[in-house]
């Protein structure tokens, strides 16, 4: 900035007012400073201006996958962290712990101002030590310690309402495709129990046999266990599946066996993801309601990160289904 100010004989403030957008500098003083600061090949060292003004108006986004659910709520956190004039960086742990407990140690938390934590296997102590060490906000569905701000998915509620939806409109055997009965928690317990509960509200029994685990909830993996579901002859003329790209998989198996939807096996999914309404027949979903969920988790953050003590909040983001084709309603 000396050699700038030097060349365009103003001073060094003048030079960073001009360069910061901050502070009065005519129009005509600014370009000469930033077309000499283009000729010299002058950058910002973000690494002094983060030590010298204590921010690096950067937020972290730590979640498991970039894909699917991850992905859409991921662009909804950078456009409204762009509205505050910061940027968000995302950072995939493919749900591995040691991955999880290296995204926040000292040396990378401190590189961001805030972080959104989207955790699968650290404990109360690993996230207790995080939000020590800076604002942090937890979204997803494992049990957090009551110190810590934590935004989740109504899953249960979800599960319950899909499952409702097949068995109100004729279904009698539903598969849980992606359930587990193993799990203690996440999307595979909780939206399970929706599943168990809306069997028990219609008095309809509920098949173990019928609860599916699908390996990381991928498309492939979702297609081949239906496939051995259907190898094995048990018997089902519905699925609700735990998440779209489940769905989808599911889907695709039915086809390669014959089966048509709706009129032989009913679908529901979870996530309504953009794709789900191009596919044949449209796919009925439960709607996370992302951008609300977002919305919250981004306040909460603004609040930890200007220094706000409000006692934590546990947010549970509301759900609804949204009916297409792929159910006889739709």
């Amino acid at each position: 900035m000396s050699d700038i100010a030097q060349r365009t004989g103003v001073t060094v403030t003048t030079v960073s007012n001009a360069l910061t957008a901050r502070g009065r500098v005519s129009e005509a003083t600014r370009s000469r400073i930033l077309a000499v600061a283009d000729e010299l090949g002058y950058e910002v060292n973000l690494t002094a201006r983060h030590l010298r003004v204590g921010r690096s108006d950067t937020i972290a986004l730590i979640v498991p996958s970039v894909h699917d659910y991850f992905g859409e709520i991921a662009d909804k956190l950078a456009v409204l962290a762009e509205a505050t004039g910061r940027h968000l960086v995302l950072e995939r742990t493919s749900a591995l712990t040691e991955s999880e407990r290296a995204a926040i140690t000292f040396q990378r938390l401190q590189m961001f101002d805030g972080v959104l934590l989207s955790a699968v296997g650290l404990d109360h102590d690993d996230v207790e030590r995080a939000r020590r060490r800076t604002p942090l906000v937890v979204l997803g569905e494992r049990p957090m310690p009551a110190t810590v701000d934590h935004v989740r998915l109504a899953n249960e509620e979800g599960g319950r309402l899909a499952t409702a939806h097949l068995l109100e409109h004729g279904a009698r055997r539903v598969v849980a495709l992606g359930g587990s009965l193993v799990a203690e928690f996440g999307i595979s317990h909780s939206r399970l129990v929706g599943w168990r509960q809306a069997h028990a509200d219609a008095g309809v029994p509920a098949d173990p046999r019928l609860v599916v685990p699908v390996q990381d909830y991928d498309v492939r993996h979702a297609r081949a266990a239906l496939t051995a579901l259907i190898a094995d002859g048990v018997p089902f003329d519905a699925v609700f599946a735990v998440t779209d790209m489940v769905a989808l998989g599911a889907m695709s198996a039915l086809a390669e066996h014959g089966l048509r939807v709706p009129q032989d096996v009913q679908v529901v999914g979870f996530d309504d993801l953009l794709f789900s309404d191009f596919l044949v027949p449209r796919l009925t979903s439960v709607d996370p309601h992302s951008r609300e969920l977002a919305a919250t988790a981004m306040r909460l953050l603004e609040q930890r990160m200007s220094g706000d003590d409000a006692p934590p909040e546990h947010v549970v983001n509301p759900v609804s289904l949204v009916v297409r084709g792929s159910t006889r309603a739709g």
